[in-house]
């Protein structure tokens, strides 16, 4: 049973929580009504939000006796680079499987991968279904040279994992007095679940990334063993900022990297924390979040991403040239 595990402890906790004045100025806010928590200062591996899933499933693989740890994700996945991060903390052996065939590119994230030293794995197939189906042949394959692997959900993310993120929400209680929305990229689901247990779905706006087909139910699933009475209803999600992929730029994620780095030095990365920026400038614009109330922006990390993704780079480099 979950409640039986008892969790690692892999991060550098709790993560500090500062002001963004001179943003929360540009969208119409008082000085003090905007924050971002820094969970991209998680200290392992880079930095990021897996890591407070990851002190949770990996509590329960050691406790099953893996030494192996086999998960999925997109090539640039910060969840893989912090699974094989915290793999290497804890002595052992990481299997990445990734969708696709492998490129000549070895940037970002795949980069990272390879020093803390995981082994990848391009499938060669696509689909969240397929791609599932391959890691259980990682394991099969694994399990007949004598290893003992345990699989690592996509996105780190399961109903075990949402603890992680509860206990998060529970720091920004404590740290955030009068706090109304939290604002975070919703990828694989155990993030928004966890801090949706323990905040409350009106407290909780999520960010649609793409990840998943249906983030409604993947939120639900993951959070009703926390919060029973959770429902897909009453859950705040911001689905217009997806574009056509993870490999795509949409203008509002352009405008949410620029003003983040600009006006407060804050580096956010085009698959997830853009896209959860661009959530919240959209949500002030429209007058969902408002001056006198308090907000947070979680950061969940993920820049190594920001140096794997194409059209970011392209984007970058044109407004330099246009300064």
């Amino acid at each position: 049973m979950s409640d039986l595990v008892v969790p690692l402890s892999l991060g550098t906790w709790p993560t500090p929580v500062e002001p963004m004045p001179r943003l929360a100025a540009a969208l119409g806010l008082g000085p003090d009504d905007l924050l971002v928590k820094r969970d991209d200062l998680t200290g392992l591996g880079g930095g990021g939000n897996k890591i407070r899933k990851l002190e949770w499933t990996l509590a329960r693989a050691l406790a099953d006796g893996a030494d192996t740890l086999v998960t999925t994700g997109a090539p640039q996945s910060n969840h893989a680079r912090l699974t094989a991060a915290a793999a290497a903390r804890l002595g052992l052996r990481a299997v990445l499987v990734f969708p696709g065939e492998r490129g000549a590119a070895r940037s970002g994230n795949l980069a990272l991968d390879a020093l803390l030293g995981a082994e990848t794995v391009f499938s060669g197939v696509t689909g969240q279904r397929a791609l599932a189906d391959a890691a259980s042949q990682a394991c099969d394959r694994l399990r007949s040279e004598g290893a003992r692997p345990a699989l690592v959900p996509f996105g780190g993310s399961s109903a075990l994992a949402a603890r992680g993120y509860a206990r998060c929400g529970e720091e920004l209680v404590s740290q955030v007095p009068g706090l109304r929305t939290a604002v975070v990229a919703l990828g694989s689901g155990a993030t928004m679940a966890g801090l949706v247990a323990s905040l409350g779905a009106e407290r909780t706006l999520g960010v649609d990334v793409g990840a998943v087909d249906d983030p409604h139910r993947r939120v639900v699933e993951f959070a009703t063993p926390l919060a029973p009475d959770v429902s897909a209803d009453g859950l705040r999600v911001d689905r217009d900022h997806i574009g056509s992929g993870y490999a795509s730029l949409p203008s509002s994620v352009e405008e949410a990297l620029t003003l983040s780095a600009r006006l407060e030095g804050i580096v956010l990365d085009p698959t997830y924390t853009g896209r959860a920026m661009a959530g919240l400038i959209a949500a002030a614009r429209r007058g969902e979040i408002v001056p006198g109330d308090r907000t947070v922006f979680v950061h969940t990390g993920g820049l190594p991403g920001l140096f794997g993704h194409a059209a970011a780079l392209e984007f970058a480099e044109s407004i330099q040239k246009s300064d």
